[in-house]
């Protein structure tokens, strides 16, 4: 045996050991991904781990912001890219980019881009992002998403055994990306796009206990559409759905990706609000108030409007033993309201 040969027999291990230890890394990865169902901690992760894995200083990811969106935004999906937020960073899944990334499911680079779409008009949010490399997001033969890698750290482009690696991330990303689709469908009323009651209660259980721990704040906000019952008897159900769907998107306008917001009964919301206190809480609220009262719902006899009574409260660990006893602070806070005139926030005790 030779020296070039005792060589080539050691780079061979080398690559050899290099791609056995990147399949681990993917199969610690895919654990990961699919250890969360909740879409806002599954983002980061997904945005993280590219941002590690493909060592580069910017990543972003293009999302629908519900399941019935008919495209792909930004939101706050990215590390590292500075963005106006003046601008609107959104994809419509109608564009050719969309039906190419569903054909050719590979990575591409903004000039394999221009060669197959001739034009980025309508990509203008893509194209400020200056990507090194896009990566589709794909499950059940959909595109469902777009990954965007920025300036890499060491300044030079992908080859093909790293284009091969960052697809495979998106594969473990797409599926668990899809899982917490079909999470959130089970556990979101489709009418208002608020998280159903069941949801709720477990998810306030699990924050009023880390909160009981850790000291931290915790919010809640009730509101109860004024008169509903007469509104609904008077103009009938379907003019009382169209206002319901309008008072679910005033409360998701008003609040941030990690609270949550729930449709409690047949016209009751809640939401909870985590490490927020009381004076912002109470603003909340009242920009909710506001909102709903301000807001036209278009009906077969024309524009009509409703109101909101609102209570609010903040977790007191002297006062609330069990989570039914903030929840029932929050719902007298509510009624409150109600006898003092509707169309108000009342602070619990």
């Amino acid at each position: 045996m030779t020296i070039d040969d005792e060589n080539d027999i050691g780079t061979i291990d080398v690559e050899y050991e290099k791609q056995l230890s990147d399949l681990k890394q993917l199969l610690e990865i895919s654990k990961s991904l699919n250890s969360t169902l909740d879409y806002p901690a599954l983002i980061d992760s997904i945005l993280y781990t590219c941002m590690a894995q493909m060592k580069v200083f910017r990543v972003a990811l293009f999302a629908k912001k519900s399941m019935d969106a008919a495209g792909f935004s930004l939101r706050r999906n990215y590390l590292g890219f500075e963005l106006d937020h003046h601008d609107e960073y959104f994809i419509s899944e109608d564009h050719e980019f969309v039906k190419v990334l569903s054909r050719d499911y590979v990575c591409h680079t903004m000039e394999d881009l221009r060669s197959r779409l001739g034009t980025f008009a309508g990509l203008e949010a893509l194209v400020r992002l200056a990507p090194t490399l896009v990566i589709p997001l794909k499950a059940k033969g959909a595109v469902i998403g777009v990954i965007v890698l920025g300036e890499r750290i060491n300044k030079g482009s992908f080859d093909r055994y790293e284009r091969e690696y960052a697809l495979n991330i998106a594969v473990f990303a797409s599926i668990a990306i899809h899982n917490a689709y079909l999470f959130e469908m089970t556990t979101t009323d489709m009418m208002t796009k608020l998280k159903m009651k069941h949801y709720f209660h477990t998810v306030l259980q699990e924050r009023f206990e880390r909160a009981a721990v850790s000291g931290s704040s915790l919010g809640l906000i009730m509101l109860d559409i004024d008169h509903f019952k007469r509104f609904n008897d008077t103009y009938g159900h379907t003019c009382g759905d169209a206002v319901l769907k309008n008072v679910s998107l005033a409360i998701r306008e008003s609040i941030r990706d990690e609270d949550l917001a729930a449709r409690y009964g047949g016209e009751e919301f809640v939401v909870l609000l985590s490490d927020t206190k009381l004076g912002t809480v109470s603003r909340i609220a009242d920009r909710m108030r506001a909102s709903v009262a301000s807001a036209k719902t278009a009906c077969d006899v024309g524009n009509l409007q409703v109101t909101v009574s609102v209570g609010v409260a903040m977790l007191d660990p002297r006062r609330d033993i069990e989570a039914k006893n903030f929840i029932d602070r929050a719902d007298r806070a509510l009624y409150r309201s109600k006898n003092e005139g509707r169309n108000r926030v009342s602070i619990a005790e």
